[in-house]
Parts: C-alpha cells; structure tokens; sequence
C-alpha cells in the first residue's frame, strides 16, 4: 500500500524485504536519498539502520515510520538518526508532504555537495596558480 501511494505521488520506491537488504542498499554509489524505514523489520529494525546509516553517511533523509506512538519512542527515533518520525496507521497526505520535506532535503544536499566540490575545486586551481608564480 505504502509503495503504491509513493508511486502515485511521482516518486520511484524501491523496497526491501529486511534491514540486512536494505542496509546493503544505503551502502551502493546510487544510494537512496529519502528513505521510509519501518520500526520492525525482519533483521536489522529500524532505528538499528538510523544508527549504522548515520555512521557511515549522513545525507539521507530518513523518515521512520512505526505503531509506536509514545514519546519515549519518539525520541529514540530520532536519536537514532532518524530526521522524521511518523506513526501507523499514517494520514495519507501527512505521509506525502513529510516526503516532499525529505525530497526537498535531499535536493538542497546535492545543491549543497556540487557547490562545496566547485569551491574545492576553485581553491586547488588558486593554489596551483599561486605556485606557479612562485617558481
């Protein structure tokens, strides 16, 4: 169900059948940039995927989506690593603008990435000027 609203609303979801799968997944070169993570899962849950993913990289917008619905939870959640927290079952457009929050995210990520490599790029290129008219 969830799938078939993230398709509906534009959006190319790629599911994962366990943690361990989906743990391999933020892993890859083209990894997702937002992803929905269920609280219980077969193997790795949730929040151990929030945990490992942050280690390993940061950029991922993650949105975890569980019954639980305390506050305890919540900010286990969201120390975990988590960015957003969302309960079951979801209000279907609650779910689709806290993805656009994630999309634009993930957007303002890559903006961000590219200007950074320009710089680096630019303050290389002034420091090879700046040795070749020291020489």
């Amino acid at each position: 169900m969830l799938e078939a609203f993230v398709t509906k609303w534009g959006h190319e979801p790629v599911s994962f059948a366990d943690g361990g799968s989906a743990m391999m997944a933020f892993r890859m070169k083209d990894a997702p940039l937002v992803a929905i993570l269920d609280w219980m899962m077969p193997g790795l849950d949730g929040i151990e995927i929030c945990r490992r993913l942050r280690e390993v990289q940061k950029n991922t917008y993650i949105l975890l989506l569980t019954s639980r619905d305390d506050s305890a939870s919540l900010v286990q959640g969201l120390e975990a690593g988590a960015n957003d927290y969302i309960t079951k079952p979801f209000k279907k457009e609650e779910l689709r603008v806290r993805l656009q929050v994630g999309v634009r995210y993930a957007q303002m990520q890559i903006a961000l990435n590219q200007r950074l490599q320009e710089l680096e790029n630019l303050v290389r290129e002034n420091q090879e000027l700046k040795n070749k008219l020291l020489m």
